[in-house]
């Protein structure tokens, strides 16, 4: 997959069901520690006292297909932003089985980072991941964020107790590898 052809666009509360349908999903569902079932009401309240107010900046990952058509295979987000640190929490889904593996997932991590360092001047992303999920391990690996060795937790989930590892990039790390792309 080439950079190109992956586009983010704000989230719209039209996106309502589409992101309903994705985070209801077994294979989404799975590797978030939020693992109730999400609801029409319960998104848009997200929107509403979450994005709208700038505590989270959220936008929707489309990709080209056939040279034209945009197709919306997920989600990407900056959460609980804390402008006076400069810190926020990175997540992001791919809510389409058909697009699990393409590197979407990581390119969408780039961009995010950008945006998170670039536009908005964050010192510091992090993010948390269920420890099975290599996946994804790998996919923060590739868009540069590094494991915290000191930092574990434990969550009882419907699958049982759970470790959630925390990964993090600094602007430092992010303007090295800049530099170096």
């Amino acid at each position: 997959m080439s950079a190109e052809k992956l586009h983010l666009r704000p989230i719209t509360p039209a996106d309502t069901e589409k992101v309903v349908t994705w985070r209801n999903r077994d294979f989404v569902r799975k590797n978030f520690i939020y693992q109730k079932p999400f609801t029409k009401e319960g998104h848009k309240t997200w929107l509403r006292e979450q994005v709208e107010p700038g505590h989270v900046v959220q936008f929707i990952i489309c990709v080209e297909e056939e040279k034209a058509c945009l197709r919306d295979i997920g989600s990407v987000y900056l959460r609980d932003i804390d402008r006076e640190k400069g810190e926020a929490e990175y997540g992001v889904f791919i809510g389409e089985s058909d697009a699990l593996g393409k590197g979407y997932g990581t390119q969408a991590a780039k961009r995010m980072l950008d945006y998170g360092f670039g536009k908005l001047g964050l010192k510091k992303i992090f993010l948390r991941l269920l420890e099975d999920n290599l996946r994804a391990l790998k996919s923060y690996e590739k868009a540069g964020f590094q494991l915290m060795s000191n930092r574990r937790e434990t969550v009882i989930l419907e699958q049982g107790a759970r470790e959630v590892l925390f990964m993090e990039i600094d602007r430092g790390r992010w303007e090295e590898r800049k530099n170096r792309a």
